[in-house]
Parts: C-alpha cells; sequence; structure tokens
C-alpha cells in the first residue's frame, strides 16, 4: 500500500560535477557492499522468537564529500561485513549548511536524497531511517538552497517511506502511522516517517522529532506544524508503549533525530530542570510535552526502554531521565550515536551495536564500532 504524503516537490538542478561525484559514491557503496559476507534475510517485522540478535544504530552523516565519498561507504562495508537484524540512521543526511564547492550533494537538492537512498539500499540487513533537520527543517535556510521545509519533507516522505517496508537489500513490514495527523505543504497527510516494528520480543519506535526548537525556531518557525507533528509523536509514543505492554515486550526501543536537552549540562543542546522538564534558556521548547509523555510512559511500562538520538554529535550512553522527585528512572537509557566532525574527515564516521538479548536483565548491550578504515587520530593497527 502506498499513502499520499503531498506533493513531491521542485529540485535545483545538480551541476556535472556533483551527478558525477554522486555516481562515484554510489558505485563505491555497491562495491563496498558486494565485498560483503552473507545473505541476511526478509522478515515480517512481527517476530516473537526471542532470540538474541545485533542491530546497527548511526547518523547525522555525511557531512562532507570526503564523508561521502570514503567514510561512509567504508561503514557501510563495515556493517554488511556484520551478522545485523537490521539498522537504522537517527536522522540528518547532511551537515546543517550547504558547502560552496562541494562535488556532493550539500544542499536540500533533490540528489541528497537520491544519494542517501544509495546509501540506504547498499545494506544487506534491513535498513530504516528517521529523518533529520538538516534534510527538512533547515533546508529554508539560503545556504540549503531556501527551500520550503514542508515541501521538503514532503519529497522524503515520497522518496524514503511510500509503502511499509524498510529499505535496505532485505526488507521488513512495519507498521505505519497513517493517520492524516501531520502536515505537509497542502494539508494534513498521515505521519508515514512513523515506524513500529518488533524483532525477537523487543519493540522498536521511530519518531520524527527534530533539532532546531523541533522546527520551533531557526529561519522559518512552523509552530502550527509542531503542533500537528508534536501531538501526532505523543500519540504515536504511547500506542508504541501500549502495543509492547500487551504483547509483553522484553524492552521497547525509540529512534529520533533531536537531542532534546535532558539535564543543565547538555552540550548543544538546551539545558533543562530534570525534575520538571522545564527548559531553562529563552529558545521556543519544542520537547517538554514529548519529555513528560515519554515518563509516563517510562514509568508504567517497567521494562528496559532505549532512546536513541544524533543531532550534538556526542557519542554517550548515559541515564539522564529523572522523575518527578529527582530520583534516576533505573529502566531508561540514552544513546547518542556517532557524527559530524567534518573537519576531521571520517574521524567519527562510526556506528554502534546493540545486542539485544530479550532474556538477559538490561536487553540491549552497546558496543561503538569504530570503522578501520575511518581512523584518523590513531591508524589502525
Amino acid at each position: 500500500m502506498k499513502w499520499n504524503t503531498g506533493p513531491s516537490g521542485r529540485g535545483l538542478q545538480a551541476g556535472w560535477r556533483m551527478l558525477l561525484a554522486a555516481a562515484a559514491v554510489l558505485m563505491a557503496v555497491a562495491l563496498a557492499g558486494s565485498r560483503a559476507a552473507g545473505d541476511g534475510h526478509d522478515d515480517d517485522g512481527d517476530d516473537d522468537e526471542r532470540d538474541g540478535y545485533a542491530i546497527g544504530l548511526w547518523g547525522d552523516l555525511p557531512y562532507s564529500d570526503v564523508q561521502a565519498q570514503i567514510g561512509v561507504p567504508n561503514l557501510i562495508a563495515d556493517m554488511n561485513r556484520q551478522n545485523l537484524r537490521f539498522s537504522v540512521h537517527d536522522g540528518d543526511l547532511k551537515g546543517g549548511n550547504g558547502t560552496p564547492g562541494s562535488v556532493t550533494p550539500t544542499t536540500c537538492v533533490d540528489e541528497l536524497y537520491t544519494q542517501a537512498l544509495g546509501f540506504f539500499n547498499a545494506l544487506r540487513a534491513p535498513a530504516i531511517l528517521t529523518p533529520g533537520d538538516n534534510d527538512w527543517t533547515d533546508c529554508d535556510r539560503p545556504s540549503n538552497g531556501g527551500f520550503s521545509s514542508l515541501e521538503r519533507l514532503d519529497h522524503e516522505r515520497g522518496v524514503f517511506f511510500s509503502d511499509a517496508e524498510s529499505l535496505g537489500r532485505h526488507h521488513i513490514h512495519m507498521d505505519v502511522q497513517t493517520a492524516p495527523l501531520c502536515l505537509g505543504l497542502a494539508g494534513h497527510v498521515p505521519c508515514v516517517e512513523n515506524r513500529r516494528w518488533h524483532a525477537g520480543g523487543v519493540t522498536y519506535v521511530t519518531l520524527n522529532i527534530q533539532g532546531s526548537c523541533n522546527n520551533l525556531c531557526d529561519t522559518a518557525p512552523d509552530p502550527v506544524e509542531w503542533a500537528a507533528r508534536n501531538a501526532a509523536n505523543i500519540a504515536w509514543l504511547q500506542e508504541g508503549f501500549q502495543i509492547a505492554t500487551q504483547r509483553h515486550s522484553a524492552a521497547l526501543m525509540i529512534i529520533s533525530q533531536a537531542n532534546p536537552g535532558w539535564h543543565p549540562f547538555e552540550n548543544d543542546a538546551s539545558p533543562r530542570n530534570p525534575v520538571t522538564l522545564v527548559q531553562l534558556d529563552a529558545k521556543p521548547d519544542g520537547f517538554r510535552d514529548f519529555l513528560l509523555a515519554l515518563r509516563a510512559a517510562v514509568i508504567a511500562f517497567g521494562n528496559p526502554v532505549a532512546y536513541v538520538h544524533g543531532d550534538t554529535h556526542t557519542f554517550r550512553i548515559d541515564k539522564p531521565l529523572l522523575d518527578a522527585q529527582g530520583r534516576r528512572l533505573e529502566n531508561f537509557t540514552r544513546l547518542e550515536t556517532f557524527g559530524d566532525n567534518a573537519a576531521n574527515g571520517t574521524n567519527d564516521v562510526n556506528w554502534v551495536k546493540v545486542l539485544v538479548d530479550p532474556h538477559s536483565r538490561e536487553v540491549f548491550a552497546f558496543q561503538p564500532q569504530i570503522v578501520p578504515a575511518n581512523r584518523v587520530a590513531v591508524p589502525a593497527p
């Protein structure tokens, strides 16, 4: 089944250098994929066989020509050498601003999404993504081509989310938020980028939650769009926990782009009182309602919950969510994936392997994967 997600929109004509570079990137990815071992498998995304498995998480890539042409193909080849159940990219297909003179797409032209589609479809295991602010909310910046943010989101929905299947060389079927609760350029549309699936007794949910104050600040804030999508995200979050409870899921993982800010000392994110969840700076707060709903759901669920995001480009694993009495929620873990650091080439073009064992106490075990071919500061032995 396909959904009408609004007009696919315009794209700027790329120069011959960009077209040649994009072709070279896709060829590099294809060669990397062909060198990887293993056959993968198709999946209906509704599997409750509770054997252990591994998944891959990455995001905020690529941010430069060298990352697109060398770093990401190396990362994909590294993932393809592993026996992964699936992978998820947590958003941002490019840097926050276009790079003058780049030979790969660094603005929000159509070629950007075509390049990303090639990356995802080179992955042997099923590949899933959630949108990032750099590929839609920030596309209205002059440095990104001055697009309409909603038109670019419509386009992204058409390229990556036109049906209920994952990307990748093998697919899984997912549940989709098909209610017309979100906004596109022409009005209300289904939130088809919000997905849910199950694997080995664990439930997974993606949510379209963005940096740039969740579309309440930056070049052209859109509070009407934010209100619709925020309500849809909270509804999808709550439904995900409800279904996980009904299925007796051992754990639940949420993947989104934005770092909403968890405490007063969060680098590059707005500071937040971790008890009241009130934001402590003067920026518009696009996250508090969601965080309150998340906290209530985590407490009620009781089992392990992992929240995966990118956005602020600091690899970390911690437990930043507190209850209203200031007590740490022991069953909640935050993971921020690698990304960006374009000034140092491929230095942070890495990914995170998660070992998932529904019979273990914590269910998720996180292993950073430093791609040997992408090491910069200390070469691989």
